[in-house]
């Protein structure tokens, strides 16, 4: 089992039980999901860029990225409809609790001038999402080996009911946030 996960599990679940004064330590909420997504504009011109994102995603995250393509025409941005203009990954489970804990021991600290996050990227529902400028801050990626700095968004899904939940449960899995 995930070390975050064990952690959550017999420490932080009942903590939050007493603090949100919930009745069922089932109605705690819970991260479901974590989507890393990398928008990749410039891949109209050139397809090897797509292949280098989802090598870099699949390094990042341990799991097989998806391509998104475009759904409709834009002439001003120079892109046909069913072309591919990004990936994504989406982890679960254990594969979730690993990266979580990667993300905030490791990676995180390794942002240059992280001044901390910013607290109000909930989106209402308890949800909360983030962009990292730069994919060199996961160790998994040599700094070396990469043709160009991406950055990508990440986006933690959780089953908190609103933005005080969600704030809870990360706060108790000690993100820093920007005070």
């Amino acid at each position: 089992m995930a070390r975050l996960k064990d952690i959550f599990r017999n420490e932080l679940a009942p903590k939050l039980k007493e603090d949100l004064k919930l009745a069922n330590v089932m109605e705690v909420p819970r991260v479901t999901k974590i989507t890393l997504n990398m928008g990749l504009g410039e891949a109209v011109t050139d397809k090897k860029i797509i292949e280098n994102a989802l090598a870099d995603l699949e390094k990042i995250t341990g799991q097989k990225g998806v391509v998104t393509y475009s759904r409709k025409s834009i002439a001003g941005f120079k892109i046909r409809d069913g072309w591919p203009i990004g990936v994504k990954v989406t982890l679960r489970n254990d594969r979730m609790y690993e990266f979580l804990d990667r993300l905030l021991s490791i990676s995180l600290p390794r942002v240059r001038d992280f001044r901390g996050l910013n607290p109000r990227s909930f989106d209402g529902r308890g949800n909360y999402s983030m962009g990292v400028k730069e994919q060199i801050i996961f160790p998994e990626i040599d700094y070396d080996k990469i043709d160009a700095l991406r950055g990508l968004d990440i986006t933690l899904t959780t089953t908190a009911r609103n933005d005080e939940e969600g704030r809870a449960l990360l706060n108790a899995f000690k993100f820093p946030f920007r005070q």
